[in-house]
């Protein structure tokens, strides 16, 4: 009976027991409970390192990792760090944006923080040049490729993209790859003739009288090392010297590449002018002798020296044993004129060049004997001839061109004749007294190769001084008795 009695109340008391511990636990966790919301107590992650990383292409990655630890307001950071772990790659040898995360577990919940990580293309491509022995561009040639490669850790052979430029004395190369990553690289070019400079000599812009030839001042090019290029330089354009006007010299060097160094000189031609004529008084008489000296000029000077007579020689240079006759007549104060060097019409009057050829073989003779040159002349055949009509225009033209360049031509208005018409002394006197009687100036013609004409001179000069007549040398000033012109 006491038996049954007691098995009842330990029951009893053992489910008090468990009420009370129940009661108990409850009350703990409604105490912890409101410890946790007192405290506000959570899980703090520290993410090491940037929480947004950015590594280049195919670079090597580490996760630098995460920690995790419990926080709260009353007792702060927890003692233990908390067990995390990580979820997600990341794979560098492939663009793009990878996100790894990071997991704890705490007070039955879990808890997670995130990382991003970009693999971007960081590296720019590079750009190789190439260089080949022993070649020297210059300025002539310019520059040719020697060759370059451009290569991108991502996007491989990009040298089909390279933007090349090149300037005055290097070359840029340029290539973007598609991340926009870009690279430039110059090459600098060292000429072995680099670019000239063209120096004129002389004044750029020249007045020149009119002449037979233009003597260019000249030039020199030289490039900025000193080198003289002077040799490379072509000049074109025209000066035409016997013709007054406004021409123009232009000096260039031109490259393969068609970039040209170009300098002009202006030069200017204008007529010489010319002294105005003097008709002098009284009765003169200018005796002229043509086509010598010959072996008849002695004896013709030494009537003309007897007395005291000047006279005027247009001379040739078809006699060389007696030239220095022209430097006898010209110490004994008779004028010298050029008459011709070879006295060949269709050699003289083939172009105003060939005329111009020949009129300076005389005029050197000229200055041999004289030291001197003159600008008196006598046209062969005179300024009225026909036989130049094979050359239309000519005479008309080396009448004007002669005279612009300061020349005086001398016609005649008295023949003697002996030009063909008569070998006769007799009829050469008459035909000068006839002729010099009808004007007050007389400009005769005469031809010291031929002796009927040279004897007939000392008749002619007595007839003159005893009539009054003055006689005269030709100079610049002096009336020229021009013929008509026929061509």
């Amino acid at each position: 009976m006491n038996e049954q009695k007691t098995k009842p109340e330990q029951e009893k008391r053992r489910r008090g027991w468990m009420i009370a511990l129940l009661v108990a636990v409850a009350v703990l966790v409604s105490a912890a409970a409101v410890v946790i919301t007192l405290d506000g107590r959570h899980v703090r992650f520290h993410v090491i390192g940037a929480p947004e990383m950015t590594i280049g292409y195919r670079q090597s990655f580490r996760d630098p990792g995460c920690t995790a630890t419990s926080n709260g307001k009353l007792f702060g950071e927890g003692k233990y760090p908390l067990t995390v772990t990580v979820e997600g790659e990341v794979d560098s040898s492939r663009l793009g944006t990878y996100e790894l995360t990071y997991r704890t577990n705490w007070m039955l919940r879990s808890y997670t923080a995130k990382r991003t990580v970009i693999v971007a293309d960081l590296e720019a491509p590079v750009i190789t040049l190439q260089t080949k022995p022993d070649y020297e561009p210059s300025w002539f040639t310019g520059y040719e490729e020697e060759g370059f490669t451009a290569l991108d850790d991502h996007d491989g052979d990009l040298t089909e993209k390279v933007i090349r430029r090149e300037g005055e004395n290097e070359v840029t190369y340029t290539v973007s790859d598609a991340a926009g990553n870009v690279t430039t690289v110059t090459r600098p070019l060292v000429f072995s003739l680099g670019k000239p400079e063209i120096h004129l000599l002389g004044d750029q812009d020249q007045v020149v009288n009119a002449s037979m030839s233009y003597s260019d001042p000249g030039f020199t090019a030289v490039d900025d090392q000193g080198h003289d290029m002077s040799a490379y330089v072509s000049v074109t354009g025209e000066v035409i010297p016997y013709e007054p006007g406004e021409y123009m010299l232009t000096y260039s060097i031109s490259n393969r590449a068609g970039e040209a160094v170009t300098v002009v000189r202006n030069i200017t031609v204008q007529p010489v002018r010319n002294p105005d004529t003097v008709t002098p008084d009284g009765k003169i008489i200018y005796l002229t002798f043509d086509d010598g000296p010959g072996p008849y000029t002695a004896q013709l000077l030494d009537v003309l020296k007897k007395y005291n007579v000047k006279a005027t020689f247009f001379v040739t240079c078809l006699n060389s044993d007696y030239e220095n006759m022209v430097g006898r007549a010209w110490r004994e104060g008779h004028s010298i004129g050029v008459h011709s060097a070879s006295h060949n019409y269709y050699q003289i009057y083939a172009s105003e060049q060939a005329f111009f050829d020949d009129f300076n073989t005389a005029e050197d003779m000229i200055y041999r004997q004289t030291g001197q040159y003159t600008n008196l002349f006598r046209f062969p055949g005179g300024s009225s001839n026909t036989v130049s009509s094979f050359n239309p225009g000519i005479m008309s033209r080396l009448a004007y061109t002669m005279t612009n360049m300061g020349y005086r031509y001398f016609d005649w208005n008295v023949t003697s004749g002996d030009a063909g018409e008569t070998t006769r002394t007799r009829t050469v006197i008459a035909n000068v007294k006839e002729g010099c009687s009808e004007h007050r100036v007389s400009v005769v013609l005469q031809h010291d190769i031929k002796d009927f004409s040279v004897d007939a001179v000392e008749e002619i000069i007595l007839w003159a001084l005893n009539n009054g007549y003055t006689f005269l040398p030709l100079d610049e000033s002096s009336p020229g008795m021009h013929h008509g012109i026929n061509n």
